[in-house]
């Protein structure tokens, strides 16, 4: 048969066992709930400024190198001084030159292609979901 505390006097006995309060150990999951719930959020937001960033990295850094014939490392500076805002602050060129492809990418969000054709200039590769 449970023994019945009078009121308070559960939490105080759980209190002196060095066990958290049932009241307490709700509160510290609902915290963690709504804490995963809002990096999930912040997370999507700073992935589609990361593509976006990416995108805009790729083309730019494409007509900038195989239209306008300047460095790779030119190139990355004009994207520094474009004053991207968010994630997309943090986007980086490389080339293939064999391909005559550039990529953008902003690290562990995002990464986008643009290759150079002279028929057509400077094309994104196309977006995956």
């Amino acid at each position: 048969m449970a023994t019945r505390f009078p009121h308070g006097a559960g939490d105080k006995a759980a209190s002196a066992s060095g066990q958290p309060s049932r009241w307490k150990r709700n509160l510290l999951i609902l915290v963690l709930l709504a804490l995963g719930a809002w990096l999930g959020w912040a997370w999507q937001g700073l992935r589609e400024e990361a593509m976006a960033g990416a995108a805009y990295g790729a083309r730019v850094g494409c007509v900038c190198r195989y239209v306008s014939q300047r460095t790779i490392g030119s190139c990355e500076g004009d994207l520094k001084a474009a004053e991207l805002r968010g994630a997309a602050r943090l986007v980086s060129l490389s080339e293939n030159p064999a391909t005559r492809t550039v990529r953008a990418s902003v690290p562990l969000l995002a990464s986008q292609s643009a290759d150079f054709r002279p028929e057509r200039g400077c094309q994104l590769e196309a977006w995956r979901d």
